[in-house]
């Protein structure tokens, strides 16, 4: 008798983005859930959307670096596996992974999944059976075909940032880029009167 087996359909981190559709901004960060360096740039990530509310739109890339950092792979997938019950459970994971990146074990995992209420009984399961590292391995290889070696990573409006990472940097680069947005959108608004 053949076995039946179920395709089972992921949301991939590429389509999880937080903040204004519309934002004139889009600001993709690629990073590692135990690098102390990526858990800063989260810090000025978040500052950066409360700052620029409808100004900025977010998407976090998955690139662990497993040669230091063992656990960081499957904290990734376990963000996946957040994600698929919704974009929210997603960025509440993400940000309670960054605030424990010392203890990533596979269930504490767990317990932070059913802390940001992610219901699948099968998520341990899951998680074991990396039922999500293609996803995350995705992420990875797109990262590594760009040249990123080194992580937290950052693109905005699809051209690579090379600044500091901090909030008077990013500052610079992304107030001027919501001004033109409003400044062509006020001008369109006259030629139509």
């Amino acid at each position: 008798m053949a076995q039946k087996t179920t395709d089972i359909e992921i949301i991939p981190p590429k389509d999880i983005w937080v903040g204004n559709k519309k934002a004139p901004v889009k600001l993709v960060m690629y990073g590692d859930y135990e690098s102390e360096a990526c858990a800063k740039a989260n810090e000025v990530v978040n500052q950066l959307l409360e700052k620029f509310e409808d100004g900025v739109q977010f998407n976090f890339r998955h690139f662990p670096l497993t040669r230091i950092h063992q656990r960081a792979q499957k904290a990734a997938e376990a963000s996946v596996g957040a994600a698929q019950e919704g974009e929210g459970k997603f960025w509440d994971m993400h940000n309670t992974l960054f605030a424990h990146r010392r203890n990533l074990g596979t269930i504490s995992l767990k317990g932070y999944a059913k802390d940001v209420g992610v219901t699948d009984k099968n998520f341990l399961t899951k998680l074991v059976d990396s039922v999500y590292g293609w996803s995350v391995r995705a992420d990875l290889l797109e990262g590594a075909d760009k040249g990123i070696t080194d992580v937290p990573y950052f693109y905005i409006n699809g051209e690579p940032y090379k600044g500091p990472v901090n909030l008077s940097a990013f500052c610079k680069v992304i107030e001027p880029l919501t001004k033109q947005k409003k400044a062509a959108a006020k001008t369109a608004v006259k030629k139509r009167a």
